[in-house]
């Protein structure tokens, strides 16, 4: 079973598949939404080996500050 590297999450999405098969998938977490290729390091993909520093809690989710949406383009005058 896969489970998201850096919050611990069980809802793992397939987003695409490498165009050879076998060589690589793109998985996204369900809940932090951290994408990541099979293909790249453990530290990147296994939750053991995921930097400690980086990894998040659904304590740390859910009250993380929101980020603020970019402003609308400003037209020339």
């Amino acid at each position: 079973m896969t489970i998201c590297p850096r919050c611990a999450f069980e809802t793992i999405e397939k987003l695409y598949t490498s165009p050879v098969p076998g060589v690589w998938d793109v998985l996204q977490c369900g809940r932090c939404l951290y994408t990541w290729r099979t293909s790249e390091p453990a530290r990147r993909t296994q939750r053991d080996a995921y930097p400690e520093q980086f990894r998040l809690t659904p304590e740390a989710i859910a009250n993380a500050p929101e980020v603020p949406a970019v402003p609308p383009l400003r037209t020339s005058a």
